[in-house]
């Protein structure tokens, strides 16, 4: 491993805690079942999707999202900020987002089908490696710097192509509380093939609204223990909301383009924590998408930076605040991306 790659200071322990009722042992590994077999079906079906026409592959592949969250007892709610106007269909566009879990590629799926950036392990994964391989998923080998102008031509050359191209900038997993800085290497991509960037913030709830660290798969927790989770939690709700896209040619160098698009994702809110559960000390405007709740809200309504001095976005004690006291001293070990 090298010391350049991102880290979170989230641990499982501090933000995997969820606001709500816990299903039972039995519907709990019936979500867990439902959901695997979702997902291992998708496998053999991903190369008969290639030959259809773009319309007809992308419906299909928000059918199987949605159905993939609903089966481990996901809502799934969409909201879309007054000035996002969707990019026209077969258009290329950089989908940005916050990265806090596996379920966030279904997720973006019900609303941004299209190719998505992942790291090169996964594709050794059982199962979810030939899924993702077969889906058209670019990989970067995170560790070799000597790769990355390759992959930010791949990544160029999908865009031209009219894709929709899902990276998660932050490099790494975060609980969803805070977020981490953007990397500016992926926005290059964006310049050189002259296209817009669609930020997407992603946050998971709990009954009460408050946020939820169930999904969070982070430090060294795994996946196993995050699949679990995500099954036993009871009235789990995955928000995403569609922010105003950034036109290409707004921003002239890729860092100021990673600043914008960050600047648009972020927000800090409460998230409760492990100990405060467990005791003391739908959709984008241009694809109709049946039975996604969605609701449009103005864009003034969605928060765009964090305002530490504000009380109400104040955390509890946590790791977090640790980060934000010590921002060159993260206290986790790498996360996935």
């Amino acid at each position: 491993m090298t010391g350049w790659l991102p880290t979170a200071p989230c641990t499982p322990r501090d933000c995997a805690g969820h606001g709500g009722p816990a299903a039972g042992p039995v519907a709990a590994a019936g979500r867990l079942l439902a959901g695997i077999l979702l997902v291992v079906a998708g496998a053999p079906l991903a190369p008969l999707l290639a030959p259809l026409p773009a319309a007809v592959r992308h419906r299909l592949t928000r059918c199987w999202a949605r159905a993939v969250l609903r089966a481990f007892g996901v809502r799934i709610t969409v909201r879309i900020a007054a000035q996002a106007v969707p990019v026209a269909p077969g258009a290329g566009a950089l989908v940005v987002a916050n990265h806090i879990s596996w379920l966030d590629i279904p997720l973006l799926a019900c609303v941004f089908p299209g190719r998505v950036l992942a790291k090169s392990e996964i594709r050794d994964w059982p199962v979810i490696g030939a899924l993702a391989a077969r889906g058209g998923t670019l990989f970067v080998e995170r560790e070799r710097l000597r790769a990355l102008p390759g992959t930010v031509r791949t990544l160029a050359t999908a865009l031209t192509e009219g894709s929709h191209v899902v990276v998660f900038p932050e490099g790494c997993t975060w609980c969803g509380r805070d977020q981490g800085p953007f990397t500016g290497a992926v926005f290059q991509a964006a310049l050189d093939a002259g296209a817009p960037v669609q930020p997407v913030r992603i946050a998971y709830r709990a009954p009460d609204g408050s946020l939820s660290g169930a999904p969070a798969y982070i430090g060294d927790g795994t996946l196993t223990a995050s699949l679990w989770r995500v099954a036993a939690a009871g009235g789990l709700t995955a928000e995403i909301t569609v922010l105003p896209p950034i036109p290409a040619g707004r921003h002239t160098d890729r860092r100021s383009l990673a600043g914008a698009a960050r600047s648009a994702v972020v927000v800090r809110e409460p998230l409760r924590t492990a100990a405060a559960v467990h005791g003391p000390g739908g959709s984008h405007p241009a694809v109709p998408h049946p039975g996604v709740s969605q609701t449009a809200v103005p864009h003034t309504a969605v928060p765009h930076t964090a305002v530490a001095s504000d009380s109400a976005n104040l955390p509890s004690p946590s790791v977090h605040q640790c980060l934000n006291s010590i921002p060159a001293q993260p206290s986790s070990v790498r996360t996935r991306s």
